[in-house]
Parts: C-alpha cells; sequence; structure tokens
C-alpha cells in the first residue's frame, strides 16, 4: 500500500499556529473561548490550540481552563450497523460553555457524521453563544451541509484513499498521511 506524507511535524506546528491566530480573530480576542476536542485526536489538538491562544494573547490561563474534550460515542449514528468505540471522559472547563464561543476541534473533517454528533452531544451539555469548527484537514466528500470554520490544511482526497493524523500525544510523532487510493 502506497503512503505519501502531506504534513511532517513543522507543518502540523504551523497549521495549529494559524489555527489559534484565526480563532483570535474571528472571537475578537479569547476571551469568552472554550475548546472541545472530540476523542482520539482532536482533544491533544484542542489542547495543542489554548496553549497556543494563551501564548498569543500573553493569557494567565493555563490549557485547561480553555480546553476540555466532548465524547460524541453515543450520539453517533452509526451504533446500530455494529461500529462500537468505548466511550471516552466528556470534560468541560470549570467555566461552562453557556454563553461562550465553543469551538469544536478535531483532526479530519470527512462526512461531516462525527460533527453532527458533538452538536448533539453539545446541546445536552449547555447552551453556547456560537458553536465554530477547527480542524487540522479537511478532505471534502460531505454527507451533511458541515464545513469547518478553520482549516490547517484542506486536502483532496479520492473516496478510497485514507487520510491517517500521528499526534505525538497519541502516536510519538507529529504528521499527516494518505493511504490507499490509486496504485
Amino acid at each position: 500500500m502506497t503512503q505519501r506524507t502531506v504534513l511532517d511535524a513543522a507543518d502540523v506546528s504551523r497549521a495549529v499556529t494559524r489555527i489559534a491566530h484565526e480563532i483570535i480573530e474571528s472571537n475578537k480576542g479569547s476571551e469568552d473561548i472554550v475548546l472541545l476536542g472530540i476523542p482520539r485526536r482532536g482533544v491533544p489538538l484542542a489542547h495543542r490550540l489554548a496553549e497556543a491562544i494563551a501564548a498569543i494573547e500573553g493569557s494567565p490561563a493555563s490549557a485547561g481552563e480553555l480546553a476540555g474534550s466532548l465524547d460524541i460515542t453515543m450520539y453517533r449514528d452509526d451504533l446500530r450497523g455494529g461500529s462500537y468505540r468505548a466511550p471516552e471522559p466528556t470534560s468541560i472547563p470549570a467555566a461552562g460553555i453557556d454563553a461562550k464561543t465553543v469551538v469544536l476541534v478535531d483532526d479530519v473533517l470527512f462526512s461531516g457524521r462525527t460533527i453532527r454528533a458533538a452538536l448533539d452531544g453539545l446541546a445536552d451539555l449547555g447552551r453556547p453563544s456560537k458553536v465554530r469548527l477547527a480542524v487540522l484537514v479537511d478532505r471534502g466528500h460531505r454527507d451533511l451541509p458541515i464545513r469547518a470554520d478553520h482549516v490547517g490544511k484542506n486536502l483532496p482526497t479520492s473516496s478510497s484513499e485514507r487520510v491517517n493524523v500521528s499526534l505525538s500525544e497519541i502516536d510519538g510523532t507529529d504528521a499527516v498521511t494518505i493511504s490507499g487510493g490509486r496504485e
């Protein structure tokens, strides 16, 4: 199977920094932002974004005050199909999400179904003033009318290709690769 690297560690770092700047700009500052990562790789991305935002803004806020996680396992529409993943914890910063700008963070935006599930889960937790979406990679092929507000890399792919995101917190290295597809 062929595999090619489309983002290396430096590219991933630059993408996170760029997304952090975009979030600050669109929010006109970092006040009232909550970053919620979608497990698995959205969680470390949310924490990286929170650290970058705090550094850019010179804010004493820690990543833990800005970032949390939102498990969407029980909101997925493919549970009946036998696809199962053990639920992971949902952790919301102490200030909560009510009247905040919540930025959902995920590694790859593909069909949009994960984000639909995240919106359903978010509705059970509170009422944010705005919800935005930040993804490291947008690969297209949407099934639902969902788009990202902040994208690290738009990566047109064929439906037979697989986009693999590796993050040092989980995989020991940072990279985005594409495998499969045309041989």
